[in-house]
């Protein structure tokens, strides 16, 4: 507890006094995005982030837990996509007066949901495209475009976003996996903040081993 309080999820406000920062899931109104418990956005608004994304379609946007989401991102569903088949990609179905109906899902470049894994830190103005995964523990660079997937405790950056480095060595990532931290009760997590925030990998690397034997 700090300050005689338990951190809560349930809340929309994390920081007395300052509404520029929310906790995203007691927020949500709509049925097809799903966040998970104390994933945060430097906004007062979430849904406002994600783009295009229409109910006939039917793609859901799901991001998991303890993920920082900064101010400026935009999660583009699969709305935006026009038809690539035909002669015109010009969407006459959505514009009044034209006589088109919405051509059947097929016929559209659809991608997929969206997932975001847990503890993901996306970086300022970047831009998530439909269909992506973002694994567990990556990090995604300011103003980057991420149009493919991104593999667990990696850094990408850039437009189209490209892989920069793993943030760990293959064995520690998969304990950091297996572990899950972000899975476990408050009180636990508590109580493993000085392993999480620990810059001695190979202190935290130990804990990990005799924490999963």
């Amino acid at each position: 507890m700090k300050d005689g309080k338990t951190p809560d999820p349930n809340i929309i406000h994390p920081i007395a006094g300052y509404d520029k920062e929310i906790y995203v899931k007691p927020t949500l109104t709509n049925p097809n995005i799903t966040v998970g418990e104390f994933t945060y956005i430097a906004d007062s608004d979430f849904e406002s982030h994600v783009t295009h994304h229409y109910e006939w379609i039917g793609d859901r946007l799901t991001i998991g837990r303890f993920c920082q989401i900064a101010s400026g991102v935009e999660f583009v569903m699969n709305g935006a996509n026009h038809q690539m088949n035909a002669v015109s990609t010009f969407p006459f179905y959505t514009l009044e007066g034209w006589d088109m109906e919405p051509p059947a899902l097929s016929e559209l470049p659809i991608k997929g949901d969206t997932v975001i894994g847990n503890d993901v830190w996306i970086g300022q103005n970047a831009v998530i495209l439909p269909g992506v995964r973002v694994v567990d523990g990556a990090i995604i660079g300011a103003s980057s475009v991420v149009g493919s997937d991104v593999e667990p405790y990696s850094i990408v950056a850039g437009n189209p976003a490209k892989l920069l480095r793993k943030r760990f060595d293959d064995e520690l990532i998969g304990l950091l996996l297996r572990f899950r931290w972000w899975d476990k009760s408050v009180e636990e997590i508590n109580g493993l903040i000085p392993i999480l925030t620990c810059g001695d990998l190979e202190k935290v690397r130990e804990e990990l081993k005799s924490r999963l034997a």
